[in-house]
């Protein structure tokens, strides 16, 4: 017998006939002896709606406020699913956040959480129960209701696992597990049985969404064994993230290709090659809290130098109003930019200990006459922008000179 914590996201509970298949499948994991803990998110398109009707009163809603209203939407799911489970005859409660207690900061709209009290959930898993928990949730220090920022039943259900040191921590969501790279662009992706943290993190950074980048971190420091699944299918293993590079895993030296459309760039001209002068660029940027993700100083010469960096989509006008703003004081020559560019990334912990995985992604996108703007590079990913009508093809490619396409060999 193991303790199960299942988080079910706002597809899988999109309608009483999906939370009733919900109710089936946990039924299915009690059935078999296991302890089960199961997390939801709010239904499908919900919270969308709670956030346009704060909106509507307040163009810029307080966010404490704000958190009163969208958490809403996790409370009737798990009602609901208690429901469920009850009228097939299984015995379930449901709590909220700060019922569980879920501890959190006062940063509301975007909290951490700080201490989980798992003495009730403990009592009712003793009793037989199914625990039905509100992801996305919390309660601050002043007993203020807080959210966890979107895709938070994910950190919710991993902290979950932590606090109750469950055997597992099963996300099942609208896809059957981790894949090579986006299934909608290659067809051929392969899903992968097994991915380690550190890829599974550059992943999510790099533009992967099937896991919220902050779940994949909690899970990673309280060693938690996450496994991602598909609501929609009875049968599959999905895929195991796991905090051990052992003999059974993939032998892949590329795991999977990741990819961002939501990317600009921007370049700063002939700005005086000084100490300080990176600090002067990014400071005032920073300071109106615009992320900045690929940054590049070429070396100097004659005195000046370039500096490239790339902010998100959205945000790259603002980004250029800012800069002309400081252009004078910061000695620049001349302000450039993109908004039609894309990010590609492979990532893989092989790379550590094989040489020439950065020539051959350069030599496969050069053979197709695709140019590379800017690159970055860490131990298990490289990086590179390029013109965002290329981004499709260069996947493609990118995939099939890895041999992600092929089974692997264990």
């Amino acid at each position: 017998m193991a303790l199960i914590v299942q988080k079910y996201g706002g597809t899988s509970v999109g309608s009483t006939e999906r939370i009733k298949n919900v109710a089936r499948r946990v039924a299915k994991w009690k059935a078999q002896g296991h302890d089960v803990v199961v997390v939801v998110s709010a239904m499908s398109g919900e919270t969308n709606r709670l956030i346009a009707l704060a909106k509507d009163i307040q163009e810029y809603p307080d966010p404490r406020e704000l958190d009163v209203v969208v958490s809403t939407g996790e409370q009737v799911t798990i009602g609901l699913l208690a429901m469920a489970l009850k009228a097939i005859g299984l015995d379930a409660r449901s709590y909220c956040g700060w019922q569980v207690k879920m501890t959190t900061d006062s940063a509301h709209t975007k909290a951490r959480i700080q201490s989980i009290d798992d003495g009730a959930m403990r009592a009712d898993l003793a009793e037989g129960r199914v625990v039905i928990v509100a992801g996305f949730q919390g309660v601050d220090e002043q007993g203020n209701i807080t959210t966890l920022g979107r895709g938070g039943s994910d950190t919710s259900a991993v902290a979950l696992a932590a606090a109750l040191k469950a055997d597992e921590c099963q996300i099942y969501t609208d896809v059957d597990g981790v894949y090579t790279t986006d299934p909608r662009v290659v067809p051929e992706a392969r899903r992968l049985k097994t991915i380690t943290f550190e890829e599974m993190i550059e992943m999510a950074s790099l533009g992967s969404k099937v896991l919220q980048i902050r779940s994949v971190e909690f899970a990673g420091k309280y060693k938690v064994r996450l496994r991602v699944l598909s609501s929609f299918e009875d049968e599959g293993e999905g895929t195991l993230i796991t905090f051990e590079e052992d003999e059974s895993m993939e032998k892949a030296v590329v795991a999977g290709i990741a990819f961002d459309r939501n990317e600009a760039r921007i370049n700063v001209k002939g700005v005086p090659d000084r100490p300080g002068i990176a600090y002067q660029i990014l400071g005032p940027i920073a300071d109106a809290n615009i992320e900045v993700d690929m940054i590049i100083q070429n070396v100097g010469e004659n005195g000046t130098t370039d500096f490239s960096f790339t902010v998100p989509r959205g945000e790259y006008q603002k980004t250029l109003d800012i800069l002309r703003e400081v252009q004078t004081h910061i000695g620049a020559a001349k302000l450039e930019g993109d908004d039609k560019v894309a990010k590609v990334s492979i990532v893989g912990v092989g790379m550590r200990s094989h040489c020439g995985v950065a020539s051959t992604m350069f030599r496969t996108l050069a053979e197709e006459g695709i140019n590379i703007q800017l690159i970055t590079t860490s131990e298990i990913k490289v990086s590179v922008l390029i013109d965002e009508k290329y981004l499709e093809l260069a996947v493609r490619v990118l995939h099939k000179a890895f041999g992600l396409d092929q089974a692997a060999t264990v």
